[in-house]
């Protein structure tokens, strides 16, 4: 089983920053991609707008709405993957949900594992 778990959500105010953390643990063989996901209030789970991945290699891709104000980093050693968020709006109000394809033994096929969320709520 694999375990990811979301920290550093809350409320700010627009204009404001916030950072995002996850870490992925249990029986983890390896990880290509993790990122980050939200869900914005009314919108149904099908409708999660990607945020930030980044793959095992380095390569890093942005949803257009939030380019140039949240930076994605990972930490490969750690098993965790953090979201730099600046420039907050409110409409990036949202569940934040961390991901992490990972596999739990070399003959095994990758999954998309997901953490519970965090809010984050960005007042006007």
């Amino acid at each position: 089983q694999v375990q990811v778990v979301e920290s550093g959500g809350g409320l700010v105010q627009s204009g404001g920053s916030l950072r995002l953390s996850c870490a992925a643990s249990g029986s983890i063989f390896s990880i290509n991609n993790m990122g980050w996901y939200r869900q914005a209030p009314g919108m149904q789970r099908e409708q999660r707008e990607l945020v930030a991945v980044t793959t095992s290699d380095g390569r890093i891709n942005y949803a257009a709405s939030v380019k140039g104000r949240f930076t994605i980093s990972r930490d490969n050693a750690k098993n965790a993957v953090y979201l730099q968020m600046n420039s907050l709006k409110p409409e990036d109000t949202a569940v934040y949900y961390c991901t992490a394809v990972a596999r739990t033994d070399y003959r095994g096929g990758y999954y998309n594992y997901w953490g519970q969320g965090t809010q984050v709520t960005v007042s006007s």
